[in-house]
């Protein structure tokens, strides 16, 4: 299965839209030209670049990866949340320790993710 064709600007078999980044503070707009004013810092049409085919693959292709990391994150918040109460409870000695080994791990679970995404922001991949 083809996940990128050059050819006719798709991915996954779906048509991508251009996309623009603003020189100013790094949004990217989705659409046929860049917008008037950008929606986030306000900058004028003309700090606008067009993202190559090159940078568009990265930007689409690593767009569920991104959501799926955060994703982790959030469910790693929830379950150092659900550990901390479980700590608080404290119902006896093995039963806090096994809250206290899952606030650990889900702080790392949290930060390998955390670094990913900073990994992908630094290679185009946002």
């Amino acid at each position: 299965m083809v996940l990128f064709n050059y050819s006719n600007h798709t991915i996954k078999g779906e048509k991508m839209n251009k996309l623009f980044k603003c020189s100013a503070c790094n949004y990217i707009h989705e659409g046929e030209e860049a917008p008037d004013v950008c929606p986030k810092c306000g900058a004028p049409k003309e700090k606008f670049v067009e993202l190559d085919k090159e940078a568009v693959k990265k930007v689409y292709s690593s767009d569920r990866t991104n959501d799926i990391h955060m994703e982790i994150i959030a469910l790693a918040t929830t379950i150092q949340e659900l550990a901390l109460e479980g700590i608080e409870l404290d119902l006896d000695p093995p039963c806090v320790k096994v809250f206290e080994n899952a606030l650990d791990e889900a702080w790392v679970i949290k930060q390998r993710s955390k670094a990913e995404i900073e990994g992908h922001v630094g290679k185009g991949k946002w």
